[in-house]
């Protein structure tokens, strides 16, 4: 009997990890992996600026899977069954050891993702994965004995009993899923910076304030806000904050051409009642202080003189002198601030899209199709994505895992 043939396509994170699991489940299967490109794992070589945010010390499955835009419904029960713990404890097993960031965010102590890709590499040779780097799939075609039928763009046809899709945000991935019966939810760019077109605040480039509370004006949706590190940048905004935001507004901003009214509040501990009370305060102890330099509240320096700026305060004006109107303006500025929305910046050289295989189509016990038997996916093909902080990495691992273990073991 001829040994049981398992191809992977997709040299990423999910491809790399689903193929080693399912050779390692079953060492008698030929697990072959194809890669289009020369370079396998290169978004795992670039990810956290070089040093690979490999996964999230978030060790509840609950608590972890409200950082998933989408996704997060399908993947509770599979992080239960490999979830950040499994990560951090299957790389040890690798020898390279992750350690933990004050924001929650691990990496590896060598704080390079050479370390990480090193390690998938030497894991794959030796569970007798077959890596084809340069191999270019056209299509995939279901057998009529069964199985699967892989065409290469140098003419070859590869066969195989069971295919893991694992092509990331690839216009030929979601080819080949239409090719074989699924429905694909359109990709569009999530986790980006907001380009602004306000110049006098582009000029703060570098100021950040966390934390600081984004909100979508219209957005129709009570998450469609959040609170967190805020850094203003030469084109507009980024940090932690606008990079969440734009993953929970992903949709609403692209179907607005990323053309949206922002507001924020630069003092988001205090209620604006109390950011009344703090101006007032002093207002009446600083009456003859200038107001560009004596604030009361706990923000940048630059940044307050550009606040005040838009509240139609000049660096001349001193407390005692301003209207009830203006200080009413001031504390909107602070609490309420509006700004233009007018295009988006890339985060980094990582891309992450919400978009890919409907969710309803997959079984995430297997992460095989619920349409074409011995048809699996795993990775961002999906329609799942997280917000930063090690979250897409963790989806890649835990439905790669989940698929290699189902295609090695199942009939």
């Amino acid at each position: 009997m001829l040994p049981l043939q398992i191809v992977v396509i997709g040299g990423g994170a999910a491809g790399f990890f689903g193929a080693i699991a399912c050779a390692k489940a079953n060492p008698d299967a030929q697990v072959t992996l194809l890669e289009a490109s020369r370079q396998p794992l290169a978004k795992v070589l670039i990810s956290g600026g070089g040093r690979c945010n490999v996964t999230h010390a978030c060790f509840d499955s609950e608590e972890l899977v409200q950082n998933y835009p989408r996704g997060a419904k399908a993947l509770r029960g599979a992080l239960t069954r490999f979830g950040p713990q499994d990560t951090v404890a299957w790389f040890a097993a690798g020898g390279v050891y992750l350690k933990t960031e004050a924001d929650g965010r691990m990496f590896p102590v060598t704080n390079t993702s050479e370390t990480i890709v090193e390690c998938l590499i030497k894991a794959m040779a030796t569970s007798g994965v077959k890596l084809r780097i340069g191999t270019h799939v056209t299509s995939v075609r279901t057998a009529a004995d069964g199985g699967f039928e892989i065409l290469l763009k140098s003419g070859e046809t590869i066969k195989c009993d069971r295919l893991l899709l694992a092509t990331g945000s690839s216009p030929v991935g979601y080819k080949i899923v239409r090719e074989l019966g699924h429905q694909i939810e359109p990709p569009v760019p999530s986790l980006f910076t907001f380009n602004i077109l306000d110049q006098k605040l582009r000029e703060l480039a570098g100021v950040s304030v966390n934390p600081a509370q984004l909100r979508l004006s219209g957005g129709g949706k009570s998450q469609l806000q959040q609170t967190g590190p805020l850094l203003i940048t030469h084109w507009g905004l980024s940090g932690p904050a606008v990079l969440k935001l734009s993953a929970w507004g992903a949709r609403v901003l692209h179907e607005s051409r990323y053309q949206a009214r922002l507001l924020i509040n630069w003092l988001p501990h205090l209620q604006q009642e109390q950011v009344r009370e703090k101006v007032l305060a002093v207002k009446d102890e600083w009456g003859k202080k200038a107001i560009a330099l004596h604030r009361g509240v706990d923000l940048p320096h630059r940044l307050w003189q550009y606040i005040i700026a838009r509240a139609g305060i000049t660096t001349e004006d001193r407390w005692a002198e301003i209207s009830s109107k203006t200080l009413n303006q001031l504390v909107q500025e602070l609490t309420q601030g509006q700004y233009l929305i007018n295009g988006k910046g890339a985060f980094k050289e990582e891309f992450v899209t919400c978009g890919g295989v409907k969710l309803k189509e997959v079984n995430f016990k297997t992460m095989e199709s619920r349409l074409v038997p011995g048809l699996y996916f795993a990775g961002e093909i999906l329609d799942i994505d997280g917000v930063t902080g090690g979250f897409n990495f963790q989806s890649a691992w835990t439905t790669g895992y989940l698929a290699g273990i189902a295609m090695a073991t199942s009939d």
